[in-house]
């Protein structure tokens, strides 16, 4: 419960601190099956508090009956479930080897699982409790060095301190209190240091500045499929952009698949955002579907792209979406998952792009993720090791409704902001549209279901992190420690 209650829109970042005590406290003295079940009873409080808007999706844009998209939810939530599991076992198999002491190896075990979540069967990273912190600015600058899986180590190593501390008063009280006293002193130092990072505050004032604008349309996912709805809609967004334009931006951005058609397809209409790129000698970022039309007998491929008119009004480069959504853009499994005919015929087939591609804005190189792949810490990184000096995401999350989802996507997005060291500004079709900075300040935001435009000023940067340049060693560097302590573990009687 306390995992769940760590992140928005219902939960606090000070729960975060705690989430872990009670099942470390639970794991000594109990068997290794036990611990299995404990982690996986965590697990699915856990993701069940934080990923329950999944149903919704499903049931109403997967076009199938509530049981079906309960069940399919939980099936994710079981196997999700596995990753605390796991860290449960590997815990109390420390335990086991080497008595209490063990507990504190528990932050680099659970960072462990979190890699793990993030890589196997394509990974789904999110709600990591590193972002729990996000908010917490002085906490969240530890991103910049070693990403969001250093401030889940952070975090949780205070709830390994606390249950060594618990179980430990009756055996060795003073080992005890003083491996507590060490994490804490931690923990205030980085506070101490990420407080300094943040008032300081030298990137912000670096680089050549520009004045975005975000266009945030709030069209209803329904509106999105309506023919007759379509002119409607692209003329309120191009109605917006002026406005946006009268108000100094420079560089525009529309969400995710905004066209309510495919750019490279309709003509005329294309002919209008590229007449009003040029008139205004703006540049203008956008989300619309791509089909690439086989030869000699090939099937069509799908993708979910972002384009970049530039300022003259030509094609500056087109970016496909690399990490598709599963249930979303492609349904993983199909086979196996017969019993979700309506969701398989109602999901659109998209095929994931290849190839971090940079887009031109005038002489600096941008990057854009699309939609959920902004949880996916070394893809941005590979963005900004590419040459990006902005980070642009573009997203629809319609989907979610009025759900904890666009809050937490929103948060988990401004992380990379802070690892990469780059102003991050973020479009969304229903919210939450915003620009935050190099250090996870959010400078401008809206709120969720309802028209916006954001003008704001964000930068072109160069300068790196120590994340940006040597990415997840820490996390790396988890995984082996605890695959060490296990082999190790197994030695021990």
């Amino acid at each position: 419960m306390l995992l769940a209650l760590s992140f928005p829109k219902f939960g606090h970042p000070a729960f975060g601190w705690i989430a872990l005590a009670p099942l470390l406290l639970a794991l000594p003295g109990t068997t290794l099956r036990r611990a299995f079940t404990l982690g996986l009873l965590t697990g699915v409080v856990y993701f069940t508090g934080t990923l329950y808007w999944i149903t919704r999706v499903m049931a109403m844009y997967g076009d199938m009956a509530m049981w079906v998209a309960v069940l399919i939810n939980a099936l994710l939530i079981v196997y999700l479930a596995l990753f605390p599991a796991i860290f449960a076992t590997v815990v109390r198999r420390g335990v086991i080897a080497y008595g209490p002491p063990a507990l504190m190896a528990a932050p680099v075990v659970w960072v462990a699982t979190e890699v793990g979540r993030t890589y196997i069967f394509t990974g789904f990273p999110w709600v990591l409790l590193g972002y729990s912190q996000t908010t917490v600015l002085p906490i969240a600058q530890f991103a910049s060095l070693f990403g969001v899986y250093g401030v889940s180590m952070l975090v949780a190593s205070v709830s390994a301190a606390l249950a060594l501390c618990f179980v430990g008063l009756s055996l060795r009280p003073l080992r005890s209190l003083r491996s507590l006293t060490i994490v804490l002193a931690i923990v205030i130092g980085v506070a101490v240091w990420g407080s300094r990072r943040v008032a300081v505050s030298e990137l912000t004032h670096a680089g050549e500045p520009i004045r975005v604008g975000l266009i945030q349309g709030n069209v209803d996912q329904d509106d999105k499929i309506q023919a007759a709805r379509g002119g409607i809609i692209f003329q309120d967004y191009l109605r917006m952009t002026r406005q946006a334009l009268a108000e100094g931006a420079a560089f525009i951005l529309w969400p995710e698949s905004s066209t309510p058609f495919r750019f490279e397809d309709d003509i005329i209409a294309a002919a209008q955002i590229r007449t009003l790129a040029r008139q205004a000698r703006v540049p203008m970022l956008f989300g619309s579907d791509q089909f690439v039309r086989g030869v000699n007998g090939a099937p069509t491929t799908f993708y979910n792209a972002a384009f970049l008119v530039k300022a003259d009004g030509t094609t500056g480069g087109v970016y496909r979406k690399m990490h598709l959504v599963p249930f979303g853009e492609y349904v993983p499994v199909k086979k196996l998952l017969f019993f979700a005919a309506p969701l398989v015929q109602a999901v659109s087939d998209f095929s994931a792009g290849t190839e971090a591609v940079l887009l031109p804005v005038g002489a600096h190189l941008v990057s854009t993720a699309i939609c959920y792949e902004v949880v996916y810490p070394d893809l941005v990184r590979r963005f900004v090791s590419g040459g990006s000096e902005m980070l642009t995401t573009i997203t629809n999350d319609a989907w979610f409704g009025p759900t904890s989802a666009p809050y937490q996507h929103f948060e988990q997005a401004s992380m990379r902001a802070i690892e990469e060291g780059r102003y991050l500004v973020r479009a969304a079709n229903t919210g939450i549209s915003g620009i935050v900075d190099p250090y996870g300040r959010v400078v401008a935001r809206t709120g969720i279901f309802q028209p916006a435009i954001v003008v704001g000023e964000a930068r072109f940067l160069r300068t790196s992190t120590f994340y940006a340049r040597h990415g997840d060693i820490l996390a790396y560097a988890s995984v082996l420690a605890t695959a060490l302590m296990l082999m190790f573990a197994r030695r021990v009687k």
